[in-house]
């Protein structure tokens, strides 16, 4: 009797903040659409990440294991990729230029790797350079354990700070229990590094015993979107939580973000986690989805070819399969409005140096928004 009473308990707190989250959960269809979607790239299956060379070319990571590189119309695999674990979410990841790519060469790429001891795979990160389209000069700079056969939780985003840091997030690889609270484990984290993997000697548990030293912040289940704000320079990032509970956050320096010990979703079985939204010491999201969207890439909006759009940030979602802008006003969210719908699930969005908006599609490929009028 008593543990129903409990139960019932949790389900009324979880209804209470639904509803509280009532208008800010609402996703609006748009008054206008500025844009018309111009597929660029097509025939790709799951394209996780994109990167745009200086040259007017792209480089896209399919999850199974190729990287593309696409200019000009025309399509060319890269050579001597490395070789990915494939489970579940894992395969080939995020891809990212150094911020100085221009003169030093170095891009960056995340994806699910064998290498260790222990059966199963986690979440690695190398860099390497371009050389007549394949990767040369290989270097991993981050290698998180231990390997696990589970197929969930990889994360994996990369993103440079304006002071040249560079951040990755690795998902609790569906230890939740044990990897996300622990600050002498891999999962559940976003890391920071020097451009070169060293770590940089402010890092928030560089003289805690036992820490893993490149951890900049915890708590955090399985972040997909990783992205600097334009104007603050802080890291932002989404992470899918359970049953409801996707989150955007604001990264601290040593901060916890809480999962699973507060969270506002439940179990997919729809039995609670925790009674506990918020505790402190535990940073509350930016904003959170009841129901989860199942937020992917996420980009920041700094052009004005796109009217009012200047500002917002872009969440691709996975679950409901559109393109989502959320209106903010500082770092709160004012409105939601739905792009692309039913386009199929949104994998990646960004915004290209040319200023214009880049979303890729999974089972289509690459779409172009070209501003109506252009």
């Amino acid at each position: 009797m008593k543990n129903s009473i409990v139960y019932l308990y949790l389900i009324v707190i979880t209804l209470n903040f639904s509803c509280a989250q009532d208008a800010e959960n609402q996703v609006n269809d748009p008054s206008e659409i500025p844009f018309t979607a111009e597929l660029l790239i097509d025939g790709l299956q799951i394209p996780w990440g994109m990167a745009f060379l200086p040259d007017g070319g792209m480089l896209v990571t399919e999850k199974s294991g190729e990287i593309i590189h696409f200019k000009d119309g025309k399509k060319t695999e890269i050579k001597n990729v490395p070789e990915v674990y494939q489970r579940g979410q894992g395969g080939l990841l995020d891809i990212e230029l150094h911020p100085d790519y221009e003169n030093n060469g170095w891009l960056y790429i995340t994806y699910s790797s064998e290498e260790g001891e222990d059966k199963g795979g986690n979440t690695a990160l190398i860099r390497s350079k371009l050389s007549d389209n394949a990767l040369t000069e290989i270097e991993l700079l981050y290698k998180a354990g231990p390997n696990t056969t589970k197929g969930q939780h990889f994360g994996s985003r990369i993103a440079f700070d304006n002071e040249g840091y560079l951040y990755f997030s690795v998902g609790d690889r569906g230890n939740r229990d044990v990897n996300p609270q622990d600050i002498k484990r891999d999962g559940g984290k976003i890391y920071r590094l020097n451009d070169d993997g060293s770590i940089p000697n402010d890092n928030p548990f560089v003289n805690t015993d036992g820490a893993k030293t490149a951890v900049f912040s915890y708590g955090h289940r399985n972040p997909q979107g990783l992205v600097r704000h334009p104007e603050t320079g802080q890291i932002w990032d989404n992470e899918h939580g359970p049953k409801g509970g996707d989150e955007i956050n604001t990264l601290k320096k040593g901060a916890n973000y809480g999962w699973p010990v507060i969270t506002y979703g439940i179990n997919y079985s729809g039995t609670p986690i925790t009674d506990k939204t918020e505790m402190k010491g535990m940073e509350q999201p930016v904003h959170y989805w009841v129901p989860s969207i199942g937020p992917s890439g996420m980009a920041f909006v700094t052009t004005d070819n796109y009217g009012s759009w200047k500002g917002s940030v872009l969440v691709g979602s996975l679950a409901f399969q559109y393109l989502e802008r959320l209106e903010l006003n500082g770092n709160k969210v004012v409105n939601r409005e739905k792009l692309m719908a039913d386009i199929g699930r949104v994998r990646d969005v960004k915004q290209g140096p040319d200023g214009l908006i880049y979303v890729s599609v999974e089972g289509k490929g690459i779409y172009k928004l070209v501003p109506k009028g252009s």
